[in-house]
């Protein structure tokens, strides 16, 4: 992969230079971060699972109240970017948002923006620290499971994970439950089986976490939904991130404090489980 490549940049139909591409100031995505986005994994050439995306991106756009073009003009353009990218592992990032409007919260009779750009992507399997934060998810909230730009919760999470030493922040919802983390889902061991938060917790129905409770119930590993609390992660004996970056990364240590195995056998299982359904598959 190479890291140093440009950026491919589509707005509103139309390839950009990636060093003066822009949209107004009044876009809403800058005023008020009204707006929603699907990140994609590039791959030989193709994205992978890029339906169940685009699936998401709707239910996101429609949580928003904002509209999609339709999904042969969508395709159309995905696939002008990942020509215009090429061969090289990356991430394909489609983002909607409400477009110019009022420098307040209302909107105004104005077309959405529709940006798609691609960008490098480092993958990586090897075992990461994460801490938890004191803050929550408001799993009642009105973006709650919606993959929205609203990113600021994140970025301060994630800038207190680097300061701690880790490489992800994990979020407890408002009933202090494993919720999920700054941009990944969560799986831990609890009493000897595989747990995940359910979405009724408020975490983001990963694309990457489907598949692998898909991969991982045909390999014969169930995979429990049942909500933790968060001290549950500090006493997994394993555990591990699901995304799109991560595929299925094992997880070192919990605040500071070493988990008995960064690679348990249930975390080896989700890593060979992905393997051999995903290998060589476009869209799943």
């Amino acid at each position: 992969m190479n890291n140093n490549r440009r950026p491919v940049v589509w707005i509103n139909g139309e390839l950009c230079d990636p060093d003066t591409a822009s949209i107004p100031w009044s876009d809403h995505a800058i005023t008020v971060g009204d707006g929603v986005f699907e990140t994609i994994k590039l791959e030989s050439g193709r994205p992978f699972a890029l339906t169940r995306h685009l699936d998401r991106l709707d239910v996101s756009a429609a949580g928003l109240g904002l509209q999609l073009p339709d999904r042969p003009s969508l395709l159309t353009a995905v696939e002008t970017v990942n020509e215009q990218w090429g061969t090289d592992t990356g991430r394909l990032r489609i983002t909607l948002t409400g477009g110019p409007g009022p420098m307040g919260s209302g909107r105004d009779h104005t077309p959405p923006t529709l940006m798609i750009t691609a960008g490098a992507l480092a993958l990586s399997r090897d075992a990461a620290p994460v801490i938890t934060v004191s803050y929550t998810r408001n799993e009642r909230g009105a973006l709650a499971g919606l993959k929205t730009i609203s990113y600021a919760d994140n970025v301060i999470a994630l800038a207190e994970a680097a300061e701690a030493g880790a490489t992800e922040a994990i979020f407890a919802n408002n009933r202090g439950e494993v919720c999920e983390g700054t941009g990944s889902n969560v799986f831990l061991e609890h009493n000897g089986v595989l747990n995940t938060p359910p979405l009724t917790t408020g975490c983001l129905a990963g694309v990457t976490r489907a598949l692998l409770i898909e991969a991982l119930t045909a390999s014969g590993v169930p995979v429990d939904e049942t909500p933790l609390p968060l001290s549950a992660l500090g006493e997994a004996s394993e555990a591990f991130l699901a995304s799109t970056g991560r595929e299925a990364q094992p997880v070192s240590a919990v605040n500071g404090i070493p988990l008995p195995s960064d690679l348990g056998e249930l975390t080896q299982a989700a890593m060979n489980a992905w393997d051999s359904a995903y290998a060589n598959v476009t869209d799943p």
